[in-house]
């Protein structure tokens, strides 16, 4: 029955359209009683179209106006969900730690493309004339597309001024959303330093490591690097434990203030913040272990991750331990594993090889801060798994 309405209201609908465009003959007279109310269903058909294509008009006019924003304001009501007893980051501030890096940098990419709400605070090494970071932020620029159009990046302060020298082109980067991209650079050996980049953040994601560089695929395969890196440089390791505790010890003063300011103004809102920390780490196995002048490679890393459960229990934190990096042969887009060794930080699976893309691991690494259910625990986290026998 419903469906035979519609069908005699379409058809309704046709034979008005018909009669509307067809030309007016003798026919018509057997219709109409007078040819006066022929010419007036005339005319108020031409007053109609004419009116539509004046709204239609207005509406592109105003999209013109509009322009990139109209596209951003589309993007993210469709990406922050509303309910207030669920983390959000929306309005909130993200810090990156290790943005230069390879992960680092992806990570940016995938907070700026997927929260157009979200400003992201992206703390890279100093950069200096004597820096051997002296690589500039080139990886950063890429990912994030600030080399598309107009755009370039620079630090976000310096030591003549403390202006951000970022620049975008909102026609050429519409969708990019690199005007809530703000770039910082830090010493993470340096407290002081990490208390001023962490002020205002609501959340860290830690990807800054000592035991990075561009390697040849080769050498990286066997190792070679990571021990020749740790052994010519003293310092490689430092930022696993000191840094990693300089950035917690700031975010932990960051969170107090915040609270602390919520209780003044009386705001009794529900809060709806994301988990704090979010440490990115690797899987036991991940790699050969080696001697540093500070200890054993896993061992520096197994300090990090237990400076984060035992020290700083007033945070909300995550530790995800990524299974091996291989961005050749494993896909992007595939469904995240994750697998609870918070009571064995220390398990590896000798039976699997597990793998993951860089792309999957930022992927991994942004929802963490969303997902409750990982609170206060450590996961390792993989894409791609093979039986090695």
């Amino acid at each position: 029955m419903k469906i035979t309405c519609i069908a005699i209201h379409l058809l309704f609908i046709s034979a008005v359209e018909a009669f509307v465009a067809t030309p007016r003959t003798s026919s018509v007279t057997r219709i109409y009683s007078s040819v006066d109310d022929d010419n007036n269903n005339l005319s108020e058909a031409e007053r109609m179209k004419q009116k539509a294509q004046e709204l239609r008009e207005q509406i592109r006019s105003m999209e013109e106006k509009l322009g990139a924003d109209r596209r951003r304001n589309y993007d993210s009501l469709q990406t922050e969900t509303t309910n207030a007893n669920e983390p959000t980051l929306r309005k909130k501030r993200v810090l990156v730690a290790g943005a230069n890096g390879r992960l680092g940098s992806m990570v940016c990419r995938y907070l700026l493309r997927t929260h157009p709400d979200t400003e992201v605070v992206a703390a890279v090494h100093v950069i200096g004339e004597n820096s051997p970071t002296s690589r500039g932020y080139g990886r950063l620029s890429y990912e994030v597309g600030a080399e598309d159009g107009i755009g370039r990046i620079g630090a976000a302060w310096s030591s003549e001024d403390r202006t951000a020298t970022f620049e975008y082109d909102p026609q050429g980067m519409e969708g990019y959303n690199l005007q809530n991209l703000r770039l910082v650079e830090c010493e993470l050996l340096d407290p002081v330093q990490c208390q001023t980049v962490v002020e205002g953040c609501d959340a860290v994601i830690w990807c800054a490591t000592d035991f990075n560089g561009n390697a040849p695929r080769a050498v990286a395969s066997l190792n070679f690097a990571f021990l020749f890196r740790a052994v010519s440089r003293p310092a490689k390791g430092r930022v696993e434990v000191e840094g990693l505790e300089n950035m917690l010890g700031a975010l932990k003063v960051a969170r107090q203030d915040a609270e602390r300011k919520r209780r003044l103004i009386g705001d009794s809102s529900q809060n709806n913040d994301p988990i704090n920390f979010v440490h990115v780490s690797m899987a036991p196995g991940t790699y050969s272990d080696f001697e540093t002048p500070f200890g054993s490679f896993w061992g520096i890393k197994s300090s990090g991750e237990k400076i984060i459960r035992e020290d700083f229990p007033s945070l909300t934190s995550t530790i995800l331990q990524l299974c091996e990096y291989d961005d050749t042969f494993v896909e992007e887009n595939l469904e995240l594993q994750y697998k609870d060794v918070t009571s064995n930080p220390s398990e590896v699976d000798e039976k699997n090889r597990r793998r993951i893309n860089r792309r999957d691991a930022a992927r991994a690494a942004v929802d963490a801060l969303l997902n409750k259910d990982l609170i206060g625990k450590t996961v390792q986290v993989w894409t791609d798994s093979k039986e090695l026998w």
